[in-house]
């Protein structure tokens, strides 16, 4: 069994190297996966989902 960890924008944007801007562009278009709302200004995304979604878009 693996355990899946939790990325934040931060994160996520140097990952990727994109900007945070890019990431929620991205989003509203329907072309990233949506975050999850930990709490009223925290989001965060599984990193399964991420590497799922880069090894599909590369």
């Amino acid at each position: 069994m693996t355990l899946d960890r939790y990325i934040r924008i931060k994160e996520l944007a140097m990952m990727l190297g994109i900007s945070k801007q890019t990431i929620y562009r991205l989003i509203a278009q329907g072309k990233f996966p949506q975050q999850i709302k930990l709490t009223e200004r925290t989001s965060v995304w599984r990193l399964s989902t991420i590497e799922q979604w880069i090894k599909n878009n590369q």
